[in-house]
């Protein structure tokens, strides 16, 4: 069965307000071609001093980022895949301790429900030779547990979260749930991005013989952040069907499930596994 999806790139500021206003034109730019619409890594915010500031707003099911995603499901009566916004719950209702937050990556089907949540389980905790230099999300961060995949028309869709791309143990345990798709919303940095990111989208389809969908930040942000961009679409053969390089945007791709089970079947690696 094929659909068309739409991969949505953003260059997100620290101003929630103004990321929504620029989210919105870019969903209802994204739903003329696609019912399903994925957006990138801190979305609503990158480079904030404070998520927990959004965290605590977003800990009620009412929260602004919350209902704006709901209100533009149920509008444009599609999936949105929403990338990750800072929560300060665990998805038990528990309080995050210790002053921080979740990055919870969440989705909403066309009737405006949010559906499934997954919690970024690795966190980006490593020295890039870039402006920045150290980055040590575990500050500010708590890591998941709980590996997450979703229903939907476009499939079985396993959730994870940029550096989640780097650990291959995640997305064997996202195979062995027989997963179509993984989407895999980013924000690389500039120098690891331009030497790892398509190899490693490429890499995870051929293992795991899925589609992966990947929407990402790409630019200059305001916080000084450099972003890689290239948010892109890759087949279960590992070709790359469409990719955005820089800048905002919405990209469109058709992918075919049938695909993933003519590959699944011609090469049954699955069932040839011995270690």
């Amino acid at each position: 069965m094929k659909h068309k999806i739409s991969v949505v790139q953003m260059v997100s500021s620290t101003q929630v307000d103004l990321n929504l206003l620029r989210a919105e034109a870019l969903i209802e730019e994204a739903v003329r071609s696609s019912r399903f619409v994925f957006l990138p890594e801190n979305f609503a915010a990158l480079g904030r001093d404070d998520p927990v500031a959004i965290g605590r707003a977003e800990s009620i099911a009412d929260g602004p980022v919350r209902r704006f995603l709901g209100e533009m499901a149920r509008r444009y009566q599609c999936w949105i895949f929403a990338g990750t916004i800072p929560l300060c719950t665990r998805p038990d209702g528990v309080p995050v301790p210790n002053g921080r937050v979740r990055a919870a990556s969440l989705v909403y089907d066309p009737s405006g429900s949010e559906v499934s949540r997954y919690d970024k389980i690795h966190m980006f905790d490593v020295e890039v030779s870039d402006h920045q230099g150290t980055y040590k999300e575990s500050d500010t961060f708590e890591p998941g547990e709980d590996i997450v995949c979703v229903e939907s028309p476009l499939g079985r869709v396993g959730l994870t979260v940029c550096y989640d791309i780097r650990f291959p143990e995640l997305y064997r345990h996202l195979f062995e749930l027989e997963v179509d798709a993984v989407a895999v919303p980013s924000a690389f940095t500039e120098v690891t991005g331009e030497a790892h990111f398509e190899l490693l989208m490429r890499a995870r389809a051929v293992e795991n013989t899925c589609f992966m969908i990947a929407a990402c930040q790409g630019g200059v942000h305001d916080s000084g952040r450099r972003t890689f961009g290239h948010s892109m679409v890759v087949d279960p053969w590992g070709t790359v069907l469409g990719q955005l390089e820089k800048g905002e945007g919405v990209l469109v791709v058709e992918i075919d499930l049938s695909t993933r089970q003519k590959i699944r079947q011609d090469m049954p690696f699955h069932q040839q596994r011995r270690v």
